[in-house]
């Protein structure tokens, strides 16, 4: 914890040297006075400082080395996205029939949910151009003492449900099925434990909201949200002492039907407010099958007892995918909402998304969607004349990195000369004020002006 406590420290020292320093000599001076403090004799800086308007580096040390960048891997992952895609591109989730529906409603086929890769099937959606987001992100709840957006968390599926009754359809004679085939899913992003998959309800994690007693030793409260059968919770979670740490621990068990019940143990301290904890959902396409499920319950459509332990025919179901047949559709809000949403609390399952998206949407590769991701991107910056020898990555997180300071720091002087850059600069994190930076030197000269 110390050592991430002096590296803040360091990087907003700097942060305020560069608001204050009024020539490159004083600037010079003053970081050589921090990265000889005591503290820091075993540290190893590198910093590049660059003037857009002057159009010149103003300091520099150790500028050609590989550092381990962290979370700041998204701000590629998310500018490269954006250039690629388009600052306005949208996620369409449409769901099909493959059968014909009856005067009364009959729907003789499957109803199936075709994943776009969209990240905002959630109670994020707030009009058809903005996205919602919490300073601190309910997916690290489990270490932080996240907020939750207000509102449904399964708006967007509702949504979906009521279109399809809005067309006439009463019952479903076959099964309600998500289409995952964009790309694979499965794999857990390295940061918040979250499944990768092109379906993203509630960021795929149940959100388990724990209220302590009072006092010490006194009974707990559990919620779930969303509520849903696909994972019900038996609490066994105690009251602790109000100095101690929470710490939640989900032990789930898998029904024959897929879905999941989940004991919850731990301790969380008196007299504390209630805390939401993630539970991770080990299966999203299953997730949004359920819920969808109960969402069309919900709003009077039967469906038959057909679930089938069989693997549907993904490329036989595809034939059917054509406008006519189309029931529903959900329109996301434009890319550079979720940038936005992504960059301010440094989004993990977001960012691990977009190298798929990229191998998916514009190399069309699907079982290799990852590698013909990371293909696009390098391709994208070699074309933009970056040196990629100085840059390395295998995930879109963060979890396993390499940049170089300067490498950073040509790649924002190219994104500075971009039409879409305020939508990338307004949707960093800004010191003081709001996403990761909110409640870092709120008081400092800095504050509101480091992005």
């Amino acid at each position: 914890m110390k050592l991430k406590l002096f590296i803040f420290v360091a990087v907003h020292m700097l942060a305020l040297l560069c608001v204050q320093a009024q020539t490159a000599q004083t600037l010079d001076a003053k970081i050589t006075a921090i990265i000889n403090r005591p503290e820091f004799r075993h540290a190893l800086f590198g910093i590049e400082i660059y003037s857009l308007s002057d159009n010149k580096v103003l300091y520099s040390i150790n500028a050609d080395k590989l550092f381990v960048p962290g979370s700041v891997t998204k701000v590629v992952t998310e500018g490269v996205t954006m250039q690629l895609l388009g600052a306005d591109y949208r996620f369409r989730t449409p769901i099909y029939r493959t059968g014909p529906i009856s005067t009364d409603g009959v729907l003789s086929g499957d109803l199936v949910l075709v994943a776009s890769g969209d990240p905002n099937l959630s109670g994020r959606v707030r009009s058809a151009d903005m996205l919602a987001f919490e300073n601190e992100d309910h997916a690290y709840g489990h270490i932080l003492e996240a907020k939750l957006v207000p509102g449904d968390p399964l708006q967007v599926i509702r949504d979906l449900a009521r279109q399809v009754a809005a067309k006439g359809v009463r019952r479903i004679e076959g099964q309600v099925l998500v289409d995952v085939t964009l790309f694979p899913e499965g794999t857990r992003e390295g940061g918040s434990g979250v499944v990768i998959s092109p379906v993203s309800v509630n960021d795929n994690v149940i959100d388990v909201i724990m209220t302590p007693a009072k006092s010490p030793g006194g009974p707990t409260s559990l919620l779930s949200s969303p509520v849903t059968k696909y994972a019900t919770f038996k609490n066994e979670v105690k009251t602790g002492s109000a100095d101690s740490a929470a710490r939640i621990e989900f032990v789930p068990t898998r029904n024959p039907d897929g879905t999941f019940s989940v004991r919850v143990r731990g301790t969380v301290p008196a007299g504390k407010t209630a805390r939401p904890f993630p539970f991770v959902v080990p299966q999203p396409s299953t997730f949004a099958e359920v819920v969808l499920k109960e969402s069309l319950h919900m709003v009077g459509i039967e469906i038959a007892d057909n679930s089938s332990s069989d693997k549907p025919d993904w490329k036989t179901l595809a034939t059917s995918y054509k406008a006519e047949n189309l029931l529903a559709q959900h329109t996301s809000p434009p890319l550079r909402e979720d940038v936005k949403v992504t960059l301010k609390v440094s989004q993990n399952l977001h960012a691990a998304m977009k190298p798929y998206l990229l191998g998916a949407l514009l190399a069309k590769e699907h079982d290799t969607a990852l590698e013909a991701g990371f293909k696009q991107e390098r391709s994208f910056l070699e074309r933009m004349k970056l040196d990629v020898s100085a840059a390395a990555q295998s995930d879109g997180a963060g979890g396993s990195a390499y940049f170089t300071p300067d490498f950073m720091v040509k790649f924002l002087a190219f994104m500075a000369t971009q039409k879409d850059f305020r939508y990338f600069h307004d949707a960093l994190p800004i010191l003081g004020r709001d996403g990761t930076l909110a409640d870092t030197q709120r008081d400092s000269p800095a504050a509101g002006k480091l992005h």
